[in-house]
C-alpha cells in the first residue's frame, strides 16, 4: 500500500512524459543452441530426478523464503545415479516472478557464493529505503527515463553489478527463467532466448537487472521496462511455435498464450514491448513452467526433443510467499476508498487465480508423468507445495502474515522467512515422501 501511494504521488509530482531505455540488442542470425536458452540448458541431460522450483513474488518476503528453500536442497544429500549428490545439484530450472526472482537470479549468476553473500548483498540491506530516496528526490522527478530506470540503476549498481544473461552461462547451473507481463496483450514473457528470437534480439548482452526490473514493474508504481522488436532478423513464426498453433485447437487458454507471442511478429504494430510484474498473470511463477511444456508438446515430447534421458521423478516445487488478506473494509458502512477497493479487487483476483494455476499444475503433473512412462519404466510425480499456511506454530504464522510487500525487512524478519523455508520443505508430506523413494534405491 504504501509504495502504491508512493507511486502515485511521486507521478503526480513529475507530471511529464517519460520514455523507457532501450538496452536489447538486435541479432542478424538467431543462434538458439548458444544463447541463454531452454535448448542449451536442458538438452541431453542424465539423472534419477528431474527438479524444478517455482518462486512467487512478494517483495524482499519473497526472496527470502525462496532462499531459505535454496538452503534446505544444499543441505539435503541424496544419491542419483549411484552418485552421492545434494537435492540441489538435481534443479534443472528455477522460474520465478518479483521477489523471487531477486534470489533466483543472484543464484543463476553467483551459484554456490550465493550462500555467502546474498544476505548481506539484498536480503539484509535497505533496497526499499534506497528506491524511496531515489524517486522522491527532486533531481528526479523530471528524469525522462522514467522510476523504473532509477530501480535499475539501484539494482546494478547495489545487487547485480552490472551482470548480464551471458554471465548466467556457467556450466552445471540451471536454468533460470524470470517472467514479466506484457502490458499491452497480457501475454506471460520468460526472458529465455527462444522468446527474445520472437524480437530478433540477443539475451546474452541483455542487464539481469532490467530483467528483475520488469518482473517486479508493478504497473503506476513503476513504469514498464521497455524493449524494441527488432525486425531485421527474418525470423518469422518459429517451427515450435506453429506446431503448437495446430495443437491447441482445444485448448483455449493455451491458444491465447500462442496469440500473444506471435504477436510479436506484428514488426510493424509492435515496434515496442513493456514489460511489467510477473504477477500480473502468474503470481506462484508455475504457469510459465506449464508454458515451456506445452507449448513443446508435452513433456515425453518436449523431452525427446531436448533429447533428455529417461527420469525416475518429476519434482516441482512451489514456494509461495503470499499473506492472508487483512480487509477491514466490512467493518464500517463507509463507501471503501479508491485504493481500498484496488487492493481488494487485486487479492480477490490473485488468490483465485492462484487455486486456478495451482489445479492446473496438478492435473498437468499427473499427466506429463503418464506422459514419460513406459510399462517398463515409471515416473513418479511430486508436487510440492509450500505456503505460510501450513506453519504449525500459531504465532509464527501470525508473524509472517504481518511481514509486509517490501524491500527491507528486518534482520528478525529475515531470520525467520529463512527458517520457515527450510521447515516448510523438510516437514511436508510430499517431500518426505519423495527423499523416502530415493532412499529406498540405496
Amino acid at each position: 500500500m504504501q509504495r502504491f501511494l508512493l507511486g502515485i504521488s511521486t507521478s503526480l509530482l513529475a507530471g511529464c512524459t517519460t520514455f523507457g531505455v532501450i538496452e536489447n540488442r538486435p541479432i542478424k542470425q538467431l543462434d538458439t543452441a548458444n544463447g541463454y536458452s531452454i535448448t542449451k540448458f536442458l538438452s541431453g541431460g542424465s539423472t534419477d530426478n528431474s527438479v524444478m522450483l517455482a518462486f512467487s513474488g512478494g517483495g524482499t518476503r519473497a526472496a527470502a523464503l525462496s532462499y531459505g528453500v535454496l538452503k534446505a536442497l544444499r543441505d539435503t544429500p541424496i544419491k542419483s545415479e549411484g552418485k552421492a549428490k545434494r537435492l540441489l545439484d538435481e534443479v534443472a530450472n528455477i522460474s520465478a516472478v518479483s521477489g523471487g526472482s531477486f534470489t533466483a537470479a543472484y543464484y543463476g549468476i553467483h551459484g554456490e557464493r550465493t550462500f555467502d553473500q546474498f544476505e548481506p548483498v539484498f536480503l539484509r540491506r535497505n533496497i526499499g529505503g534506497g528506491l524511496k530516496k531515489t524517486l522522491l528526490n527532486p533531481r528526479n522527478w523530471v528524469d525522462k527515463r522514467g522510476h523504473t530506470e532509477l530501480a535499475v540503476d539501484l539494482y546494478q549498481q547495489q545487487v547485480f553489478k552490472g551482470a548480464t544473461f551471458a554471465d548466467m552461462l556457467r556450466p552445471d547451473a540451471p536454468l533460470i527463467m524470470i517472467n514479466a507481463s506484457d502490458l499491452a496483450r497480457g501475454v506471460r514473457f520468460s526472458f529465455v532466448q527462444e522468446y527474445f528470437n520472437l524480437l530478433c534480439s540477443d539475451l546474452r548482452t541483455f542487464p539481469v537487472a532490467r530483467a528483475v526490473a520488469a518482473s517486479s514493474a508493478v504497473p503506476v508504481v513503476f513504469d514498464p521496462v521497455v524493449i524494441k522488436n527488432h525486425a531485421d532478423c527474418k525470423a518469422g513464426t518459429p517451427v515450435w511455435l506453429k506446431e503448437a498453433m495446430a495443437r491447441s485447437k482445444n485448448q483455449s487458454e493455451l491458444q491465447l498464450t500462442i496469440s500473444g507471442l506471435d504477436s510479436y511478429s506484428d514488426k510493424k504494430n509492435r515496434k515496442f514491448a513493456h514489460f511489467v510484474d510477473g504477477g500480473i498473470t502468474d503470481n506462484l511463477g508455475l504457469r510459465a513452467i506449464y508454458d515451456v511444456l506445452e507449448l513443446g508438446g508435452g513433456a515425453k515430447r518436449t523431452a525427446d526433443l531436448l533429447k533428455l534421458k529417461p527420469v525416475k521423478r518429476f519434482v516441482i516445487i512451489s514456494v509461495d510467499a503470499s499473506v492472508e488478506s487483512k480487509n477491514s473494509i466490512d467493518q464500517t458502512n463507509r463507501h471503501p476508498s479508491l485504493f481500498d477497493a484496488a487492493n481488494a479487487m487485486s487479492d480477490v483476483q490473485l488468490q483465485r487465480y492462484n487455486v486456478s494455476t495451482i489445479d492446473v499444475m496438478k492435473k498437468g503433473m499427473v499427466r506429463w508423468a503418464g506422459q514419460l512412462s513406459t510399462p517398463q519404466h515409471k515416473v513418479e510425480p511430486y508436487f510440492i507445495q509450500l505456503n505460510f499456511k501450513d506453519v504449525k506454530d500459531v504465532m509464527a504464522r501470525g508473524e509472517l502474515n504481518e511481514i509486509p510487500t517490501s524491500f527491507n525487512l528486518m534482520d528478525t524478519q529475515v531470520d525467520l522467512l529463512i527458517k520457515t523455508g527450510r521447515d516448510l520443505l523438510y516437514e511436508n508430506s510430499e517431500f518426505k515422501r519423495l527423499l523416502s523413494d530415493i532412499a529406498s534405491e540405496d
